[in-house]
């Protein structure tokens, strides 16, 4: 990935981060047995700081902006969905 200025392998790190992090929510949350709008809500705080460091901190040929905005939409979707699970938790499937 030469036109991007970014390795192979750093472009795979790059990907998988984001899924560790919510992954890692999704497990210590089932752990500690939390409540499902919190879990959300956490996981859509994991989706927006990687996004802001996918957009504003990582260095200008290698950010991805389209990652961060992938990134800002997911965190709508989940908090939309904690917000349904806080409302109702009894239809919520997350």
């Amino acid at each position: 990935m030469t036109h991007t200025g970014v390795d192979v392998i750093d472009f795979l790190f790059y990907t998988i981060y984001p899924v560790l992090g919510i992954f890692a929510v999704e497990v210590t949350s089932r752990v500690t047995k939390t409540p499902k709008w919190i879990k959300l809500w956490s996981q859509a705080a994991v989706s927006i700081g990687f996004g802001i460091y996918y957009w504003f901190i990582l260095p200008t040929p290698q950010n991805f902006p389209l990652t961060a905005i992938v990134m800002f939409v997911l965190a709508l979707a989940l908090i939309y969905q904690g917000r349904r699970a806080k409302i109702s938790p009894d239809k919520s499937q997350y």
